[in-house]
């Protein structure tokens, strides 16, 4: 066991690294990590079951820093126990552009930084979604391939966002015990004491949600470690309410905000460096002490190769199907079972709502692809996101394929990040598309992070009729379209519906939105094409008699109408082709020349959604027609709204007859 003298010395090297990067670079927050040093160290030289050299080793702990303004704890961390791509040269620039030590932890800037933890919450919200995948992949596959932790270390922030309740909730529920949350209860925030805004009593707040919850000194090296060990054994997730003193060691400051996000000062660094007896220049760690770390780090070697042992002996299917998972490949046979799929639409022709398609696109992929785990915001009759395969999952049974998140849109979309980002798991999850204000800031962190989260948005537009404005989403296209990395598939059919899914499936970095209809659509596209037209992100759907007057763009519900509207335009003499826009991302990839082709030369140019016009100006050209929405929604029938609002055929087509006219 480490003396007192030695944890001491390991955990001042975090504090000392972290001083004086953020002085270096005159920017940064010093005190989370002088405050939690001592919980670090006993974590990842006690506890942790990590290998630097083999960062992505599959059944490795996780550790989350939710306090991502903390980073350069986890920064220093990564540093002294020997992940190599983070040298001293790193930690020496700190916060500067092409550094892999931005200003807060960012997944896939470095090894060990396990998801982008800027806003608060977030990665305490992930981390439910990183305990799950470790219950579900383990159900799968056994405690010799899966069995491992989840640490967070939070701070006062992150229990004061909304959506730590409900995270903590689910996770409390779910009774994932295998989560263990450090709080930095330090009692300051930015500005003054965290009494200025809230006196929360956070240990029974946990234990209300269904945690075990104590409260520790956070500076005791056996203290923390006796609360990890119980935590380790417990039946519940827990929660460490850690004591700790905010830029520890900083003569004048600690204690106070001016440690938490600015640079101490040299006269505080050189008051520091006497208190804590440590006699050593900027960024160098005596050699005895940067051994110890180094050992540390290396610990975990014979925990890896033990595990490498226990994968080469297991029966090689069960190997075959695993190794696949963790690469985030699909299986070898899904683009046939998806070509077979759209066969049989193309025959059957069937006239449903695209939740519906949804739905039926989820049926066959579900059966073909076992890693899918389904779930929604208590909308699952309404979202269609439960098929035949995905049973619920519930505390007593992680073996299943469903989970029930109740009405937390927010915590749903953050926990499908940690599903995602935790291996071997495809995660969607459903609510509706006016709620994706409520989980678009979890969305937002996938398009920046790239990954393969799912997000299925239905009662896409003033179609869900009576349930009025507030549920009605005009803006919302337009909103997560403004999202960079990030797809949203508005399809028109179940032909699209099924394209658009496969779509979402192979996009390994790029995260996927589908936007879906309550109300029934026809089928537009009849004829079967092996090709995924979708993929274009626009492409003619009808062509025009002759050299086009008119093209109509449309997504979604719109382009029944769009296509209502060139029968009357054809009918009237002027030809008229229909560009379905199922994707405007992936439109926006194609070539100059499919784009120009697609967009065409007619002079006329009208775009068709239920929705603003913002973005449309691109296809359409700032003095092209739209049909759609220019204010709110009302209550009323859909039958009663479209009218309303002048979205429909008779309506598109006497607008484009009023151009080719002069009017």
């Amino acid at each position: 066991m480490t003396s007192r003298e030695q944890h001491d010395r390991m955990a001042n090297a975090i504090r000392f690294l972290s001083m004086d990067a953020v002085e270096k670079a005159q920017s940064g927050h010093p005190g989370l990590p002088m405050g939690c040093a001592d919980i670090a160290t006993v974590l990842f030289t006690r506890f942790l079951k990590y290998d630097p050299k083999a960062p992505h080793w599959p059944d490795r702990d996780r550790f989350i820093l939710s306090a991502g303004h903390g980073s350069m704890l986890l920064y220093s961390l990564l540093h002294l126990t020997g992940y190599e791509d983070m040298t001293i040269d790193q930690i020496k620039h700190f916060r500067q552009l092409g550094s892999k030590t931005a200003g807060h932890p960012e997944y896939g800037h470095a090894t060990g930084i396990e998801t982008t933890t800027g806003p608060l919450g977030q990665g305490l919200a992930n981390s439910v979604g990183f305990a799950l995948g470790e219950r579900i992949m383990n159900a799968a596959f056994g405690n010799d391939l899966v069995n491992h932790y989840t640490y967070v270390l939070a701070g006062d922030g992150c229990l004061m966002e909304g959506v730590s309740q409900e995270a903590i909730a689910l996770a409390g529920h779910l009774k994932l015990n295998k989560l263990i949350v450090f709080w930095d209860n330090n009692n300051i925030s930015i500005d003054g004491p965290v009494s200025l805004a809230d006196n929360t009593d956070q240990v029974a707040r946990f234990q209300a949600s269904g945690w075990n919850a104590s409260h520790i000194d956070g500076t005791d090296p056996e203290a923390i470690a006796y609360a990890i060990e119980a935590a380790r054994h417990s039946d519940k997730p827990t929660m460490i309410a850690c004591k700790t003193t905010i830029g520890f060691g900083a003569p004048t400051k600690a204690g106070t905000n001016k440690a938490h996000g600015s640079p101490l000062g040299a006269d505080e660094i050189a008051g520091a460096r006497k208190f804590f007896n440590w006699d050593s220049p900027p960024f160098e760690i005596p050699a005895d002490i940067l051994d110890a770390w180094h050992t540390a780090g290396q610990a975990g070697v014979k925990a890896r190769t033990d595990w490498e042992g226990r994968l080469a002996k297991a029966e090689t299917k069960l190997k075959a199907e695993f190794e696949r998972r963790i690469a985030g490949k699909l299986p070898s046979n899904f683009d046939a079972v998806i070509a077979d799929y759209k066969k049989k639409l193309a025959a059957d022709k069937p006239k449903v709502a695209t939740r519906k398609s949804s739905e039926m696109a989820l049926e066959v992929i579900n059966g073909a692809v076992p890693e899918t785990i389904g779930g929604s915001a208590d909308l699952t009759g309404s979202n269609n996101t439960k098929t035949s395969q995905t049973k619920n999952i519930t505390p007593d049974d992680y073996g299943q394929r469903y989970v029930h998140y109740g009405i937390r849109e927010h915590g749903m979309a953050a926990a499908l990040n940690g599903l995602t980002l935790h291996g071997g798991l495809i995660a969607y999850g459903g609510t509706f598309m006016c709620f994706s204000d409520y989980a678009r800031p979890s969305m937002r962190l996938a398009s920046l992070m790239g990954i393969r989260s799912i997000f299925v948005m239905t009662h896409d537009s003033i179609g869900l009729g009576e349930d009025g404005p507030t549920h009605q989403p005009v803006e919302h296209l337009a909103a997560l379209r403004a999202i960079p990395n990030h797809n949203v598939f508005r399809p028109a059919d179940a032909v699209e519906t099924a394209e658009c899914w496969q779509i979402a499936l192979e996009s390994e970095k790029t995260p996927s939105t589908l936007a879906l209809t309550r109300q029934n659509l026809p089928t537009v596209r009849t004829e079967f094409s092996a090709k995924n037209l979708s993929s274009q992100g626009g492409y003619e759907l009808a062509a025009a008699s002759g050299e086009a007057a008119v093209t109509i763009f449309a997504s979604g519900s719109e382009v029944e109408i769009a296509l209502a509207a060139r029968e009357l335009l054809e009918k009237h003499g002027h030809p008229t082709r229909v560009v379905s826009m199922p994707c405007f991302e992936l439109f926006d990839k194609q070539s100059d020349d499919y784009r120009k082709k697609t967009i065409g030369n007619a002079p006329i140019k009208m775009a068709i959604e239920a929705g603003i016009r913002q973005g449309w100006d691109h296809l359409i050209g700032s003095d092209g027609i739209f049909i759609g929405m220019t204010g709110f929604g009302a209550s009323g029938t859909i039958e009663q709204l479209y009218p309303h609002f002048g979205i429909t055929a008779d309506a598109a087509a006497k607008a484009a007859e009023a151009r080719l006219h002069g009017k």
